[in-house]
This record gives structure tokens, sequence and C-alpha cells, in this order.
């Protein structure tokens, strides 16, 4: 079976990619499902309706099995900011360090005890009847005072997980899928294929 994956993200379809090839599913770009380069408004109040949309709006577009990602960070002290909108936290075009600096400001005089926080990843799969499947995976940890590491993307140097001294950036791209709040989500969403499949 083929999947097509919303995201244009190369690193996300691979992580996708390597947990669905399990069961025979073959993940494949929007490029090369024929699926015109646009851009989805993610314009819902949760990572769910956000991955749901993606989704269907791609299996529409497609006739396929469809599967989208959204991720964020939540942090405790900003009631769960950026949240939903941790891409575009520092405006809509703004880069990874523009977001970092941001969040950084608005931490400034927060004590590192309540500086806890959390990754969020939402997977959604949708099949062309329209039946889906949800995963949802959760990473906590806390937010530094200064960015450390050169690996990852986003809050990744930010961001130390719970158990560990490294930042997301620090660690190993290993030691990161084995923790990491997508890995779950991927991991909750194999055992719910793998229910579907043998029911």
């Amino acid at each position: 079976m083929i999947i097509v994956a919303a995201t244009q993200n190369k690193h996300k379809i691979q992580e996708i990619s390597n947990i669905t090839k399990k069961f025979g599913m073959e993940v494949i770009s929007r490029a090369e499902a024929g699926v015109p380069d646009f851009e989805v408004d993610e314009d819902g109040d949760t990572f769910e309706a956000n991955s749901e949309k993606k989704a269907a709006v791609i299996m529409k577009a497609c006739g396929k099995v469809t599967v989208a990602d959204d991720s964020g960070i939540e942090v405790d002290a900003l009631d769960g900011a950026p949240g939903v909108y941790s891409a575009r936290f520092a405006g809509k075009n703004a880069s990874d360090e523009d977001n970092n600096r941001k969040l950084l400001k608005l931490l400034e005089h927060v004590p590192e005890e309540k500086r806890t926080a959390r990754f969020v990843s939402v997977i959604t799969l949708i099949y062309p009847g329209g039946e889906k499947i949800v995963a949802r995976g959760e990473c906590p940890g806390r937010i530094l005072y200064e960015p450390k590491g050169e690996g990852g993307f986003g809050y990744d140097p930010l961001f130390v997980p719970n158990g560990f001294d490294k930042t997301y950036a620090e660690l190993t791209a290993d030691e990161k899928n084995g923790i990491s709040h997508r890995a779950i989500a991927l991991q909750v969403l194999a055992k719910k294929i793998q229910e579907r499949t043998f029911k």
C-alpha cells in the first residue's frame, strides 16, 4: 500500500516511513503522488485539528491513504504557548532563531523549576473512505536559558528532555528518535495500524 505524506519535510517522511514499512506501507512525497505544491492553512486550535486537516486536504487531492503530522512545544509558564503556533511564534516567516529568541525573552525571569515544557506530536492517517487513525506522543522536559547543541531543528537547542542532561540538539539522531514526541506518536500509530490490520 502506498501512503502519501502531507508534510514536505524529508526528515519527518523518513521517520514515518520507518514505522509504516513494517506493515507493507510505502510512504511517498506529495510531489511523487502528483499533488500540487500548495500550503494547507493550519487554522486549527489543537494539534489534532491541524493534523487531521492536513491529512484530509492532501488525501482529497490525491485519493490515496495520507499521513500528516502536526507538532510543537508547550511551555507551562506560558499557559501552553506557543503550542500550535510553534513554527510561527515570532511571526509568519520567522526563523528557528527568531522563535527561540522570543521564547527565551518571555521566559527571561522564570526560575528553572518553573521552566517545564513538553514537545507534542499528533499524527493522523486518513483512508480514502474517510476512516482515520490518530496518534499522539509527548516528551516532557524543560527549557534552558540559552541554546545548546548544533543538531536538530526548531526549539531543539533549548529543550532538555526529562532524564537527560543534554538538549534535543545535543543528542544523536538515534538517541532523539528513541525518546522524541514524534517517535512516541509513531509507536502509538504502529500499534493502532496493527490492531486495524488484524481485526
